[in-house]
């Protein structure tokens, strides 16, 4: 029993090692979402704006996601203006809570683009079941880093990820 536990536990392990091995390296799908003023939006052409891409996702519902976005929040213009790049936080809320994602963001005064997948789409594509959820592309588009969850202090983290890539 013990033995087949930890045969278990290995093949999960690995595939989560696959999972995120064939993530990296690959540009966003060309899926189709909705920016806050109901606009249609195909994700895949952040991949092509030749800057460094932080996609966040999150949602109303989650705590540590707006900790997290309300952190980077106060030191986003320096980012901005240090390495020239962009984030894009996409709220999974699904369509009957989209008007708190409106109300919430409007709030906060984020200076991100903030896009709505409310039918999972996206997140289906990126095969990701938690937020929050962040990836961090090269100004090739190219998916260098991912991060699940939110712990204080994560943010300085990923801006070392986005300063490797300026180096």
């Amino acid at each position: 029993m013990k033995k087949a536990s930890i045969l278990l536990l290995i093949f999960i392990l690995l595939l989560t090692n696959v999972n995120f091995a064939q993530s990296k390296g690959q540009t966003l799908p060309s899926i189709t979402i909705k920016d806050m003023k109901g606009n249609n939006v195909d994700v895949f052409k952040f991949s092509e704006d030749n800057k460094i891409t932080v996609i966040n996702f999150w949602a109303t519902w989650c705590t540590p996601c707006k900790k997290e976005l309300n952190n980077i929040a106060e030191i986003y213009e320096e980012w901005v203006d240090e390495y020239d790049m962009q984030l894009i936080a996409i709220s999974i809320d699904d369509s009957r809570s989209a008007a708190k994602v409106k109300a919430y963001v409007n709030g906060q005064g984020w200076d991100y683009i903030v896009l709505q997948d409310a039918n999972s789409d996206l997140k289906r594509a990126l095969n990701f079941q938690t937020v929050p959820f962040t990836l961090l592309l090269d100004k090739d588009g190219k998916i260098v880093y991912r991060h699940t969850g939110y712990v204080e202090g994560d943010e300085y983290i990923l801006e070392e990820e986005i300063a490797k890539l300026v180096k």
